[in-house]
């Protein structure tokens, strides 16, 4: 069975740019190494006969409607709503500085 160390911890700590007290390192490994039982746990369950479940649920259908052309918002009107516009597009401003 695979161990959490105190090292460990302080890397994870360090990789993640995040600092814990000595409080939270204690707690970060026990919780940590509840997870590693947890998944040897599930390790020792025999899946050998078992097929792979695609999806929880096998009689799933679509329930989305299909797409439908609509013609509600027209050029002009979502264009009044732009700050600004050139030739019928949107203006935004500039994001790449050429030198």
């Amino acid at each position: 069975m695979y161990s959490v160390t105190e090292e460990e911890i302080v890397r994870l700590a360090q990789l993640t740019r995040v600092r814990i007290s000595k409080d939270e390192k204690k707690t970060l490994k026990e919780n940590l190494q509840k997870v590693v039982q947890y998944i040897d746990q599930l390790a020792e369950v025999d899946t050998e006969n078992v097929p792979p479940c695609v999806h929880v649920n096998d009689h799933i259908e679509n329930v989305f409607r299909a797409d439908e052309e609509k013609t509600d918002l027209t050029r002009d009107i979502f264009l009044q709503n732009a700050p600004d516009q050139v030739s019928g597009m949107i203006k935004t401003p500039s994001v790449i500085k050429f030198e």
